[in-house]
């Protein structure tokens, strides 16, 4: 009799742990709950890094390096992106252009760093020194697609350009990554 009941507690610790380590105790509605919090914590750190690099590039690209007037900002994407010659010619368009392709990146790059933090979180990692290395990805596949659509960029083999670059992008995600944390340890997820 004792055996069976051994038995049958090991099967159930077995069980349970089996079902705790591969998601199956979670329901339905708690996974979609995951996913909307996990949304919602990289929208969030995406707009607050959004806005926190054009603070940046205000203060530094603008009035310390003077590499571009304040207005040049928001349109700076639209360049980036199209080329300068179509920057020109969409006139005040090119400022509505731009800040909605840095927005959509912005957002997008924080619902990706949203999904990747849990898994980085679980093996001990500080969000801050995941935004780093995520900052400098961030930034070499952002200028590597921008060298696919268009000729008319900076030069991105310039050890200025590059460093400026990364710099702008650690602006961007040391904060999402903080935010990202917060929001998500907060929610349990």
């Amino acid at each position: 009799m004792q055996a069976s009941k051994i038995k049958r507690g090991a099967n159930i610790t077995m069980s349970s742990n089996y079902q705790a380590a591969a998601g199956f105790g979670r329901s339905a509605d708690n996974v979609a709950q995951s996913h909307a919090t996990m949304i919602r914590a990289g929208l969030i750190g995406g707009l607050a890094g959004g806005v926190i690099i054009w603070i940046y590039e205000a203060i530094v690209w603008v009035n310390v390096q003077h590499l571009l007037p304040l207005a040049g900002i928001p349109r700076n994407a639209t360049g980036l992106v199209f080329g300068k010659q179509v920057q020109e010619s969409l006139g005040i368009f090119a400022y509505f252009l731009g800040t909605g392709i840095h927005f959509f990146f912005a957002l997008a790059w924080g619902v990706g760093f949203a999904y990747l933090w849990p898994h980085f979180r679980r093996r001990g990692y500080e969000a801050s020194l995941v935004a780093l290395f995520y900052a400098i990805v961030i930034w070499i596949v952002m200028h590597a697609a921008i060298m696919v659509a268009t000729n008319d960029h900076p030069n991105y083999f310039d050890p200025m350009v590059v460093i400026g670059g990364f710099m702008s992008h650690f602006f961007y995600a040391v904060p999402l990554a903080l935010i990202v944390k917060q929001r998500l340890a907060q929610a349990g997820v």
